[in-house]
């Protein structure tokens, strides 16, 4: 290589490593520049999020003290720190009277305007006192006695000093005037303490009670007085906490009423059997009009049977329970003597009336002679006592009744009216006789083998 080659080498090399030097530099400027541009974002996000902060933490602080505000700013809390209030400003006002009287006579009178005031308000305090611990109320009298005794005692005098200042150069008036207010000062902080505690009472004495809960107890004491006062007795006369007011009440219902359910009185049951009664001539006027109320249908056989069919006199709970049982039209041609006798059964409540169908009854008994009213239940031993058939008497009359029926046939009410018996019985027997039949129907594998 000759000299101007490697001298045009040199250059292309410094030529190079001078590009490579500046790139170098131009790369190091851009990552300072992003370094830079990276924390100037940072504190700029981090500067944000303070101010975000305390945006948030000022307006809690605003909510904070909204809130307090609003704690404060009740009735109750403005009232009873408003009480406090005005009881300090007349303790300030009148003790100072009642002791330039007293040291003006002579200062060793000087702890007497002190011990006349403290009494006023130890008094005061002992209301309260009583008031909590629900004392009796001649306490609670006698304290605000000694109140009443020894705050005039302490107006007296601050109106007698506000008199003797016609001697410092107050007018007659202006002295009088002086007097009346120091006067009415001095009754005023305990007269304004006692309507705060008793209406703080008032308030404690009525507080968490259900108003519907005490308007009722209030109308039940007001439309029953006669049942509220036996009752109140019963409670008297049981051990502490062993007979509830409700129960007591039900109690007190049935010896004065002479019913067991509390409401009902021998007028009201008069007054049903008298409704039932025309309700029963009216549709009787209509015979072609089906009845109000029917009943409800289930799938199958239940659903196409009729209301007449469902109205036929059958056994059911109503009987077991005592209550006339539900008849139909058919029910005249039975002897009136049956249907006199159903009449002393003892009287149900108001919800067995609506739902039962006694019309029929009651009509038959305004044709008889009417029995004596039962005033309440009837004894266990003057009841009429019905056999009672076991299940193996169900189920032998039941198959006695169904022999030449079909399995299709073989319905628990079918099975109820045939036998007479309640539904709940008669649903068992349908399974049963349904089961035997089948197995009738279906004969076993060594029955198969021997035919």
């Amino acid at each position: 290589m000759s000299y101007y080659e490697e001298q045009r080498a040199d250059r292309a090399a410094k030529a190079e490593q001078k590009r490579l030097s500046a790139q170098h530099g131009e790369e190091l400027r851009a990552a300072r520049q992003q370094e830079a541009d990276a924390r100037t974002a940072r504190l700029r996000d981090q500067a944000r999020a303070d101010r975000k902060t305390d945006r948030l933490e000022r307006q809690q602080r605003r909510r904070e003290r909204a809130e307090r505000r609003r704690e404060v700013l009740t009735p109750g809390e403005i009232y009873r720190r408003g009480t406090l209030a005005v009881v300090t400003a007349s303790g300030l006002a009148s003790l100072p009277a009642q002791i330039l009287h007293f040291v003006s006579i002579s200062p060793l009178l000087l702890p007497l305007p002190l011990a006349i005031e403290g009494l006023a308000w130890v008094m005061a305090a002992g209301v309260a006192y009583a008031d909590a611990r629900r004392l009796p109320a001649w306490v609670r009298w006698l304290l605000r006695s000694l109140i009443a005794g020894f705050a005039g005692f302490a107006a007296f005098i601050n109106y007698g000093y506000g008199l003797s200042l016609v001697h410092h150069g107050l007018s007659a008036e202006d002295a009088q005037t002086v007097g009346r207010g120091l006067a009415a000062v001095t009754l005023l902080g305990p007269i304004a303490f006692e309507i705060r505690q008793w209406v703080s009472t008032l308030a404690a004495s009525i507080e968490g009670v259900d108003a519907d809960r005490h308007e009722h107890s209030r109308r039940r004491r007001r439309h029953h007085r006669k049942v509220v006062r036996v009752a109140d007795r019963l409670i008297s006369a049981a051990p502490f906490g062993d007979l509830d007011r409700q129960s007591a009440f039900e109690r007190a219902w049935s010896i004065v009423r002479g019913c067991p359910e509390p409401g009902m009185t021998p007028a009201l049951h008069k007054r049903a059997a008298k409704s039932a009664k025309a309700m029963q001539e009216a549709r009787a006027k209509q015979p072609d009009q089906p009845p109000t109320e029917a009943a409800p249908k289930g799938p199958g056989r239940a659903a196409e049977q009729s209301m007449a069919d469902l109205d036929k006199s059958t056994p059911t709970p109503a009987d077991q329970s005592g209550l006339p049982e539900p008849v139909s039209e058919s029910i005249p041609d039975r002897p009136k003597v049956d249907l006199v006798k159903r009449t002393v059964t003892p009287a149900a409540p108001v919800e067995s009336i609506r739902s039962t169908p006694i019309e029929p009854v009651l009509t038959a008994a305004a044709e008889a002679p009417r029995p004596r009213r039962v005033t309440g239940k009837v004894p266990t031993a003057a009841r009429s006592k019905q056999p009672k058939r076991t299940p193996e008497q169900l189920l032998e009359e039941a198959r006695s009744a169904t022999v030449d029926w079909s399995i299709e046939e073989l319905t628990a009410e079918r099975i109820r009216k045939a036998i007479r018996c309640a539904p709940e019985k008669a649903r068992p027997l349908r399974d049963t006789l349904r089961a035997e039949r089948a197995d009738q129907a279906d004969p076993t594998p060594s029955e198969g083998a021997a035919a």
